[in-house]
Parts: structure tokens; sequence; C-alpha cells
């Protein structure tokens, strides 16, 4: 079953950012923090960081519309 293999490779790369997280929005802000920091070590992060590139990490609420920044 192909979509099995990829849902496995996608929770790989999720599950090492969930390590405790507890409830729902712990496991998302736990996600995002992990997404950013994968990103930041691809080359194309690296460079990015040494031209001046920022990026932060946000969670969009869906429940408000809103966007909360992580610190």
């Amino acid at each position: 079953m192909r979509q099995g293999r990829h849902i496995e490779a996608l929770l790989a790369n999720i599950l090492p950012g969930l390590a405790g997280s507890v409830t729902l929005p712990t496991a998302v802000e736990a996600n995002v923090r992990w997404s950013m920091h994968q990103v930041l070590e691809t080359p194309e992060g690296k460079a990015g960081s040494a031209r001046g590139v920022r990026l932060v990490d946000a969670i969009y609420e869906l429940e408000t519309g809103r966007v909360r920044f992580l610190t």
C-alpha cells in the first residue's frame, strides 16, 4: 500500500518533535517547533540564515482565525 509508506515517512519526521506532548495544542506547538528546527538544518535554511533571512514559527488558530507566534 503506497499511501501507508508515505504516512509512515511523515510520522517518522513528526514523532521526534512530539516527545512528551500530552494535549493536542501541546503536540501542535511541538510539531511546529520541530519542523522549524528541521528547516533550519537544511542547506537552504542555513544559507538563508547566513544571508539574514529570518524565519518565524507560528500557529494558525482555526477557532479564532488568529496567528499565534511562538517565541
